[in-house]
């Protein structure tokens, strides 16, 4: 997206942020935003945690955020995740990737859509903080490995709307996201 932070870029007029916050409010507690720069305006659409761990480095990737936002859920038995640039995310998103996680009695879920796996939307035991911890500390930072190792289960969305996990990176495909808005 030429650089720009992606979450703000405009669909719609308005920030993918604000299209998936929209999507998720209804279905979790609290919005919990990791971010690594332009803290003030995410701020709008949840409580932002600061996307990294010391001692791990700046712009470590995804993993590092989702440790930042584990660290400030302590409370919580679940985490879900998702980007900030997926802005059709399903309306039962959060309620579908923990079920699947506690039937199969998994540390987590992620989603698979059309045989596609979609990584970062995912469920999460609050308690997998250290391991994640660990993970980072040893350099790995592949999302699917992670979860591989942590034990995590498909939640399948074959029912969902062919574009609920598009992943908006390129001007074509914010193109196309907004012929989908518009729908």
């Amino acid at each position: 997206m030429n650089r720009l932070d992606k979450g703000l870029v405009a669909l719609r007029g308005e920030p993918m942020v604000a299209h998936v916050a929209r999507r998720l409010a209804p279905q979790v507690g609290r919005l919990i935003i990791s971010a690594n720069r332009h803290a003030d305006r995410y701020a709008q659409y949840g409580e932002v945690v600061p996307d990294g761990e010391p001692q791990l480095g700046a712009w470590q990737g995804p993993l590092v955020g989702i440790a930042a936002a584990l660290a400030v859920a302590a409370v919580e038995e679940w985490l879900v995740v998702a980007p900030c640039d997926t802005p059709f995310l399903p309306a039962d998103l959060a309620a579908r990737l923990i079920a699947a996680a506690r039937s199969a009695g998994a540390p987590m879920a992620y989603a698979v859509a059309g045989g596609q796996r979609h990584s970062a939307c995912m469920a999460l035991r609050v308690s997998q903080r250290p391991a994640l911890l660990d993970y980072l500390r040893a350099g790995d930072r592949k999302v699917g490995l992670w979860q591989a190792r942590a034990g995590a289960v498909e939640a399948v969305f074959d029912d969902a709307p062919p574009h609920a996990f598009m992943n908006v990176n390129t001007p074509e495909e914010l193109a196309l996201a907004e012929r989908y808005a518009s729908q």
